[in-house]
């Protein structure tokens, strides 16, 4: 994986990836890393995270002429299509199989259909409460950490911290959970 690059430069990288798709590479292997690790942590099935991260590049560079720069990492957006994939996945209704004459339920426990649920209701929120959430407690990111790599006080990015929470706590009591 590279260094980090500049606001400008993924600005620029991403603008040529959208004019022409060879571009995209660049994207990829810069972002593989993260997006797997992120999928990883959630679906605890190698296969499954795998698979998952193929899907996310894939729409990634299938909807990457509708993605508009509006200062955010791309990184940011790609864990937003992981989460989708990641929710769509889980929701779809249980399917059945029958293996020597025994039905299996491969139904979800409910830590899973609230962690997809969680996914579905940070995929909601403002786009820089996502990505204070997300480098917090996906990436294990300090305050001051976040606030160093967005170029925003400590105390706004805590600001930022506890509106998205108490967002996402009143929406999952709306859901009844």
């Amino acid at each position: 994986m590279r260094a980090l690059v500049t606001e400008s430069d993924e600005r620029l990288l991403i603008e040529a990836a959208q004019r022409d798709p060879r571009h995209f590479a660049q994207l990829y292997e810069d972002n593989l890393d993260r997006v797997y690790a992120f999928i990883a942590s959630r679906v605890h099935d190698r296969v499954e995270a795998e698979d998952l991260t193929s899907e996310v590049f894939h729409q990634a560079l299938a909807k990457l002429d509708r993605f508009e720069w509006r200062g955010v990492p791309f990184a940011a957006w790609l864990l937003r299509l992981a989460a989708n994939a990641i929710s769509d996945r889980y929701s779809k209704p249980s399917v059945r199989f029958e293996v020597a004459g025994e039905e299996i339920d491969p139904s979800f426990d409910e830590g899973t259909e609230r962690r997809a649920l969680l996914m579905q209701l940070l995929d909601r929120l403002p786009s820089d409460q996502q990505l204070v959430i997300s480098r917090r407690f996906l990436d294990g990111r300090s305050i001051a950490e976040i606030a160093g790599e967005l170029g925003r006080s400590e105390g706004a990015i805590k600001q930022l911290q506890f509106r998205a929470l108490q967002s996402l706590r009143q929406q999952m009591r709306s859901q009844h959970v």
